[in-house]
C-alpha cells in the first residue's frame, strides 16, 4: 500500500528554465512517486509548459502584480493545500497558506542589477512569513546580505538534477556559459585550437543574447540554445562550466553524473558544490585556464579519477534526495505555522 498523504503541496511549474528540463515538474513527480505528499501542479505564468492539475482562472489579470508579491491571494484560486511552493518570478500573496520560495537566480539581487523589483518582492514575501530557500550555502549568504535577512529566514535545499546515462566515447569540447560571455570570447581562440588539434569541435550552450554575440564574433564554434543541453551532453568528452556563480550549476552536475570530466570557474558556489569532483580553475589567467582544459582532455588518469568522483557527487543532487529534503522542509514549515 502507498504511504498515506501527510500533507498537500501546490507546486508552481513556472520555475527557472533548467537546461535539462523543468525542475519543479521533476520535484512534483518525484514527491508523488515517493508517497506521503499530495501534489497539486499549477502555473503562475501564462506561457510556461508542463501538465497542470489546476487552471488558475483569471490569473492573467493578476500576474503583473504577483511579480511584486501583490494582487489576488492565490490560495483562493487553488484547492486547499498546506504549502504553496514558488520557484519563478511570481510570488503571489496568500490568505492563510504557508509559502516556500526557491530563489535560484541571484543576478536580480546584485548591486549592479538594473531592476531591484525582485529585492522588494522577496522582502515583502518574507515579511508575510514566506520561507526562502537557497540552493547552496554560498547562495544563502548572498541572499542574506542582499535582503538583510536573519539566518532562519533562509534555508538550504538543492534542486533536483536528473541524469542517469553514462556518456562513453564523447567527442566534443562542451562549454556551458552562464554570465561569462566576455570571458568565453577571450578563451575561445585557444579552446578552438585545442579542439582542432584533436579533430574535435567546441560546442557552446548559451542564452539567446550570448549566442548572438558569439555568432557575431565569427569564432568557429557550434552554438546551441539551452533546450538542446541533453543532446549536447551526450556527445561531450569534456565540459567547461563558465559561470558567474549566480545560478545553481545543474548542467555541470549532470555532466558529473554522466561521468564527463568537468572544469568550472572558481566561484564560491562552484567551489562549494563541485570541488573534488571537478577541476576548479580561475578564468582570469587565460593561459592557465586553457592549460587546465587541455589537461582535462588529455590526462587519462585524471579523467578517470574525475569521472568516478563526479558520479559519486551527483548522487547528492538526485531527485530522490531533493524530494526528501523538500518534504522535510514542508513539514517543518507547517509545524512552525501550527505553533503560532
Amino acid at each position: 500500500m502507498s504511504e498515506p498523504v501527510a500533507l498537500n503541496v501546490a507546486i508552481d511549474l513556472s520555475g527557472p528554465r533548467d537546461p535539462l528540463g523543468n525542475g519543479m515538474a521533476l520535484l512534483a513527480s518525484t514527491l508523488q512517486r515517493l508517497g506521503g505528499v499530495g501534489v497539486v501542479r499549477f502555473r503562475s505564468e501564462e506561457h510556461d509548459e508542463g501538465e497542470t492539475d489546476v487552471d488558475l482562472q483569471g490569473a492573467r489579470i493578476w500576474r503583473a502584480l504577483w511579480h511584486r508579491s501583490r494582487g489576488r491571494r492565490i490560495d483562493t484560486m487553488l484547492p486547499p493545500v498546506d504549502v504553496i511552493h514558488f520557484a519563478g518570478l511570481a510570488t503571489a500573496p496568500t490568505r492563510e497558506t504557508s509559502v516556500v520560495i526557491s530563489v535560484d537566480d541571484l543576478r536580480p539581487l546584485r548591486d549592479d542589477a538594473h531592476d531591484r523589483q525582485r529585492v522588494a518582492q522577496l522582502k515583502r514575501s518574507v515579511k508575510r512569513g514566506a520561507q526562502l530557500v537557497a540552493s547552496s550555502r554560498s547562495a544563502l549568504l548572498e541572499l542574506q546580505r542582499s535582503l538583510s535577512l536573519s539566518r532562519e529566514e533562509v534555508v538550504i535545499v538543492a534542486p533536483p538534477v536528473a541524469w542517469d546515462q553514462q556518456v562513453v566515447g564523447g567527442v566534443d569540447l562542451v562549454v556551458n556559459i552562464t554570465g561569462r560571455t566576455d570571458e568565453f570570447l577571450s578563451l575561445s581562440p585557444a579552446l578552438v585550437a585545442i579542439a582542432r588539434r584533436r579533430e574535435a569541435r567546441v560546442v557552446v550552450l548559451a542564452s539567446s543574447e550570448a549566442a548572438l554575440r558569439i555568432k557575431q564574433s565569427g569564432e568557429d564554434v557550434d552554438v546551441h540554445s539551452r533546450r538542446h543541453a541533453s543532446d549536447v551532453l551526450q556527445r561531450a568528452r569534456a565540459v567547461v562550466h563558465l559561470s558567474d556563480g549566480a545560478r545553481f550549476p545543474s548542467f555541470a552536475i549532470a555532466a558529473l553524473g554522466a561521468g564527463v570530466p568537468t572544469c568550472a570557474t572558481a566561484t564560491p558556489v562552484n567551489r562549494e558544490l563541485l570541488d573534488g569532483a571537478a577541476m576548479i580553475v580561475d578564468d582570469s589567467d587565460v593561459d592557465f585556464f586553457v592549460g587546465a582544459v587541455e589537461d582535462l582532455w588529455e590526462n587519462e588518469p585524471r579523467r578517470s579519477v574525475l569521472s568516478a568522483a563526479g558520479r559519486d557527487r551527483s548522487v547528492d543532487f538526485s531527485p530522490e534526495v531533493a524530494a526528501g529534503s523538500y518534504r522535510a522542509l514542508y513539514e517543518d514549515v507547517v509545524r512552525r505555522r501550527d505553533r503560532t
